[in-house]
């Protein structure tokens, strides 16, 4: 079962977003991953396997931030691999998501004809695009997500 943990800070929320993953690890996964708001923009780190692959990786890149997200997923949409794992992003936003949004592929299809380019196989990745999509239209970011929301069917949360 998929693992959603979010922390904002007055210090770098890495360390506080891998003792969040840690604390739901025992729910089961095939993948981990986080993004953190940086000074250049929104740095991502994903790993597949055990959540000390993804602690390894994160001492050789090294990333700091005061606001980020992180994942444990297992996989529903594409297989078990790195490019699956969430968090899924674009130049501007970075997102998790437990649940299944059932029209993906419409929204894929109609999204790629926008010219946005997919990395994964996940139904997932619809949503950093669609948000932007929106954004790039209103330059709201509530209103863009609101708009993105609307478009998405399946069991949300």
């Amino acid at each position: 079962m998929c693992g959603i943990v979010g922390s904002i800070s007055h210090s770098n929320v890495v360390p506080e977003l891998l003792d969040g993953l840690s604390n739901i690890e025992y729910r089961g996964y095939d993948s981990a991953g986080i993004s953190v708001q940086t000074e250049g923009g929104i740095s991502t780190v994903k790993q597949t396997g055990k959540l000390q692959a993804l602690r390894d990786l994160l001492s050789q890149q090294l990333i700091s931030g005061h606001a980020g997200i992180g994942h444990t997923r297992w996989a529903t949409h594409g297989e078990p691999n790195t490019r699956n794992a969430h968090p899924h992003t674009n130049d501007h936003v970075a997102v998790v998501h437990n649940g299944i949004i059932e029209n993906h592929h419409e929204l894929r299809q109609w999204l790629s004809a926008e010219g946005f380019i997919f990395q994964s196989q996940t139904d997932t990745e619809v949503i950093p695009h669609l948000i932007s999509y929106y954004y790039s239209r209103c330059n709201d970011p509530d209103q863009a997500l609101n708009q993105a929301l609307e478009r998405l069917q399946g069991p949300l949360p």
